[in-house]
């Protein structure tokens, strides 16, 4: 049992179940991210975090906490509320994190921290907060690229003591390499989600409506305890968008034999970790030549990508080797490559940097054990439809392991 579980005056259930890991696992990043604060020169940091009924930008707070506001989002603001679904997270090295949010009762079986304020106004009361505490002149905020204005112009007027200093990579930096507890949490994902894919996209194949084959996914994630951002499915004639309805995801309509159809599931699939498969089939099963080349070359650049990646391998290279063998195999994809122009991304929380992507990544980039990554690309042709594949793995000592492990190719 961790120390902080066992302070004096402790709230926390040490044991609980619900919590995904042990309190020493929390305490152990909070040494991480006050590490990071002093190779940056911040003595105190402000963590900015937007929960509530959609995922959003929970990453860094549920990394440091495990909270997520039940709130249903964010709600027009009141005379008694003000930035419903907002909560931050005060980190000062020698201290415990304090979790200032707008959930009223706080879940000690549930959060990592027994410092919990949950207030109608957030903002005023992390102001307040921050008074209290005495803390004034150079402090450290990430989230400024989700926290609006109205709430930032509210806590800049309610803290004139302090100098803010946008560090939005603070806790990113800190968790883009995972823990063996975080890696085996994520082949655990890895299985539920390849389940879900696998059902999802045998539907398709079957002729089976988008939303069926949909429902077919959603269930067997629900019945693990697992969840989804978005089921996005296409087919046919409108192959070259990712979501045929994108309001939905998918829509009610049904492929026919021969259509094209694609599929991912994407989001914080367990316990909020990410993932993000996609495959492409053909209804029916029977690709005609023309597609069956499509796919298959597609697929194969994909897994070229994945045999060069390796510790210490520069992102920059593979990104380069992407655009080689894009352009090598005749193939593009004006719609999906301009919404998406990268070749993949780390995950964690959400897709995140380092991006295979030669105008996103830098020089000093590379790929380091332990990182959870993806390959992903989009091919189309002219009266054959369009391509998607995307795969999920670990960067291991000699390579890549596959955690979304769906067939590559379904015939």
């Amino acid at each position: 049992m961790s120390e902080h579980a066992e302070s004096p005056g402790s709230r926390l259930v040490a044991d609980s179940n619900i919590r995904p890991f042990p309190l020493e696992e929390y305490e152990g990043r909070w040494k991480r991210v006050h590490e990071h604060m002093a190779t940056l020169g911040h003595e105190v940091a402000v963590v900015f975090g937007k929960t509530s009924g959609v995922y959003e930008r929970a990453g860094d707070v549920l990394y440091l906490t495990n909270f997520f506001s039940t709130h249903s989002g964010q709600e027009p603001d009141t005379t008694l509320w003000n930035a419903r679904s907002y909560c931050a997270v005060i980190l000062q090295p020698g201290e415990v994190p304090e979790l200032v949010t707008d959930e009223t009762e706080p879940r000690y079986d549930q959060i990592a921290t027994d410092r919990f304020s949950g207030l109608y106004d957030p903002i005023a009361g992390l102001a307040r907060i921050l008074g209290e505490r005495g803390i004034e002149g150079r402090v450290a905020l990430a989230g400024s690229d989700c926290l609006p204005m109205k709430y930032w112009l509210q806590l800049q007027a309610a803290t004139p003591q302090i100098d803010w200093v946008v560090e939005d990579d603070l806790v990113r930096d800190v968790r883009l390499i995972k823990s063996a507890r975080e890696l085996a949490l994520y082949r655990e994902a890895g299985e539920y989600v390849t389940r879900a894919h696998v059902a999802m996209m045998e539907a398709l194949i079957a002729g089976e409506s988008e939303s069926e084959a949909a429902s077919r996914a959603g269930a067997r994630l629900l019945e693990r305890g697992c969840n989804w951002h978005r089921i996005a499915i296409s087919h046919g004639a409108v192959s070259q968008y990712l979501e045929s309805d994108p309001i939905n995801g998918f829509s009610t309509r049904t492929p026919q034999q021969g259509d094209i159809v694609h599929g991912f599931i994407y989001g914080p699939i367990y316990k909020g970790y990410w993932l993000d498969p996609g495959r492409t089939a053909v209804c029916g099963g029977r690709p005609t030549a023309d597609q069956k080349h499509l796919i298959e070359t597609l697929v194969d650049v994909m897994e070229k990508l994945m045999a060069a990646i390796r510790p210490g391998v520069a992102v920059m290279d593979v990104a380069r080797l992407a655009d080689e063998l894009s352009e090598q195999s005749g193939y593009q994809s004006d719609v999906l490559k301009t919404s998406w122009p990268y070749y993949g991304h780390s995950v964690g929380c959400m897709w995140e940097a380092p991006y295979i992507e030669t105008r996103l990544c830098s020089k000093e980039d590379v790929f380091l054990e332990d990182m959870v990554h993806s390959v992903e690309a989009f091919f189309e042709a002219d009266d054959v439809g369009t391509a998607t594949f995307e795969t999920n793995f670990i960067v291991t000592d000699s390579g890549v392991d596959e955690i979304t492990t769906t067939p590559h190719l379904f015939w």
